[in-house]
């Protein structure tokens, strides 16, 4: 355990450790907040860099980039002025899945956060590599770094990403780092693990990047951005999300111009036979399976070679081509993660038609690093042993920018309020998608990284991308973080919501000549009875628009409450069902379990669930619920023999 020494710079609030998107988050929510915050971090040149694709959003993580500015984070805008493309993706399927996507401009992307962390009022940015944590008794008080020097705070956010005890793998190369050409923080390791903190070892990959002026656009398929307007966040800077006057490199030769914004394509290739043989005959010299790589990787986004050892059936994988900047020549190979020996990556390369005569800029690499399981951790991410200090990002096990990010903005916005004597920020699962990030953290089990999707929400039709700022604005506004005047903007926007779904509640349209006049311009059969409005647009062919000339609104409604009209209405009985789920999850998530209760005792259950809540010993039935591997089935047994239990 480490003392305080004489060698004093001063005393901030918080901390934060870190300068990825974990830490930007966490640092300007606490500082927005008005705390005095320092952030540490190894490279001020690299603070906020995309290490692994130049992409914001995504399934299921862009409804976390909408949930963060919905709470006055900062990723949202980041992306939006500096995107070079934009989608809406799974438009074919139901609201609750539809997610935003952008591809970055890298360099510009850490430009933009470095310049608003600079001018952030009540935070200081400095580089230092971080040795250890300064505790007075369970308490912690500073941090100290690799020159000896010692900063002290009331609160401490670490957010080392795969700095902490990181290793960078290509072939059977090894190298100390957790980027490449950046240090990795080893003594911090050691420093948490004589703090008692259990420790695991995880690894992700990069692919390799490629010179765009090698590649044959001609043998790709064009991915286009969006014709029309879409934003991460609620309240967008639309004046300075154009960059009109950005030359484009003369390398990518298309781009797209629409009326509102420039954007660029991304590129689809498949991978060969011959890519595939490739990777076969090498697959002892892949440390994956040589053994040289002791960290477990992400599931949902597996190393090529990896793809080619668990999908031995496939022909061939889907790979993109992502630019990584509107001058840049380098671009990203999404699906291509390896960690081959270099020669080898080449070959993987120049098997693709497209790519044949590609030069690649970067090898793509293993980083293998350590984590402290979030089992650890309260639910307002502070931990258990050490009050005061706080875990966000992927030294919790999880895997993204998006993650980190959310993780980030809930360590930071809740290091402020320890500091400020008030009770932590703690979103339900029926409430967002960050509550339902965090709540897995902290009572499941993870033996790999953890990445967010919507199959993990269970409540995900309340819980959509277009309606998190009425969600989760008014939490954002209570602790500070959102002026007054949006949030009046949030209220008003939900107040016509309510009106205009009443008015379509109490109003009828009346079968005559008018009405269907206006219904077979729109190619809808006439009305022979009159039929209440709300009820009329339930119908899956009937849009809005139709309502609009058939029974127009007394004021001109914006474009989100006809969205968000329009959802309602159609799923109103879906929601409405959800809506009953949680009110009956809320009385199952107080019903407590005996400490003394005999799980291996009800046969019943499955032999996977008696396991795991005998290890887990559950305080209550809504925890139970939430532990891995025990499922819906598993509860309403538990339920039966408490009830039983109880009489």
């Amino acid at each position: 355990m480490l003392l305080k020494t004489k060698i004093q710079h001063r005393q901030y609030d918080v901390i934060v450790i870190g300068g990825g998107h974990a830490g930007v988050e966490a640092a300007l929510a606490a500082s927005g907040l008005g705390m005095q915050t320092l952030l540490l971090t190894t490279h001020l040149d690299t603070i906020a860099w995309m290490s692994c694709n130049p992409s914001v959003g995504g399934s299921a993580k862009g409804h976390l980039v909408r949930e963060i500015d919905a709470l006055g984070g900062w990723m949202g805008k980041f992306a939006d002025r500096t995107a070079i493309q934009i989608r809406m993706l799974n438009e074919s399927k139901g609201p609750a899945v539809h997610a935003l996507r952008v591809q970055s401009d890298k360099k510009r992307y850490a430009e933009l956060v470095h310049h608003t962390l600079e001018n952030a009022p009540n935070l200081h940015v400095k580089q230092g590599l971080v040795d250890a944590l300064l505790i007075d008794g369970d308490h912690i008080c500073g941090v100290q770094t690799s020159t000896q020097f010692c900063y002290f705070a009331k609160t401490v956010v670490l957010t080392t990403g795969t700095f902490l005890g990181g290793r960078l793998i290509i072939g059977n190369n090894i190298t100390e780092g957790g980027r490449a050409g950046e240090r990795a923080a080893i003594k911090l390791s050691d420093s948490l693990t004589k703090l008692g903190f259990e420790l695991g070892r995880l690894k992700t990959g990069t692919p390799p990047r490629i010179d765009a002026r090698t590649i044959d656009f001609s043998q790709t398929i064009h991915q286009f951005g969006s014709d029309v307007p879409l934003y991460f966040s609620f309240e967008p800077d639309k004046k300075h999300a154009r960059w009109l006057d950005e030359p484009l490199h003369p390398a990518y030769l298309v781009k797209q111009q629409t009326e509102w914004r420039r954007q660029m394509p991304c590129y689809l290739v498949y991978s060969t036979e011959e890519t595939h043989e490739i990777v076969r005959n090498n697959l002892d010299r892949s440390p994956m399976f040589s053994g040289m790589i002791e960290g477990i990787g992400p599931r949902y986004c597996p190393s090529f070679e990896d793809k080619i050892v668990r999908f031995a059936d496939k022909p061939h994988h889907q790979l993109f081509l992502e630019p990584e900047g509107w001058q840049t020549i380098e671009v990203y190979i999404q699906g291509y993660n390896t960690s081959m020996p270099e020669d080898v990556q080449w070959d993987m390369v120049q098997s693709i038609p497209a790519l044949r005569n590609a030069e690649i800029i970067r090898a793509g690499y293993a980083v293998e690093y350590d984590y402290v399981p979030p089992h650890q951790l309260h639910a307002w991410l502070e931990t258990k042993n050490i009050k005061g200090l706080f875990h966000a990002g992927q030294i919790n096990g999880t895997t993204g920018y998006e993650e980190a990010a959310a993780q980030g903005l809930m360590a930071g916005i809740n290091a402020a309020l320890k500091v400020q004597g008030k009770s932590p920020l703690i979103l339900k699962r029926d409430e967002a998608y960050i509550g339902v990030l965090i709540d897995d953290l902290v009572t499941q089990e993870h033996t790999e990284p953890y990445r967010q999707m919507t199959s993990r929400a269970e409540y995900r039709l309340l819980l959509r991308q277009d309606n998190a700022d009425l969600r989760l604005t008014p939490h954002g506004y209570a602790i500070g973080l959102i002026g007054h005047e949006r949030f009046e903007r949030v209220q008003k926007k939900q107040s016509a919501i309510m009106a205009e779904l009443n008015r379509l509640a109490h109003t009828t349209i009346s079968p005559n000549d008018k009405t269907n006049t206006i219904l077979s311009r729109f190619g809808l059969p006439s009305l022979n009875d009159g039929v209440n409005a709300k009820k009329y647009l339930r119908r899956p062919q009937v849009t809005y628009q139709v309502l609009a000339e058939l029974i127009p609104a007394t004021e001109l409604l914006s474009d989100e409450v006809i969205k968000q009209v329009s959802i309602e209405t159609k799923f109103e009985g879906y929601i409405a069902k959800q809506l009953d789920q949680v009110e009956r999850i809320k009385r199952l998530e107080s019903m407590p379990i005996p400490a003394d209760f005999d799980h291996e005792a009800i046969t019943a259950l499955r032999l996977e669930a008696r396991q795991k809540l005998s290890h887990f010993r559950p305080a209550t039935l809504g925890q139970a619920g939430r532990i891995a591997g025990v499922n819906p089935a598993d509860i309403s047994v538990l339920l039966v023999h408490l009830k039983r239990r109880e009489h």
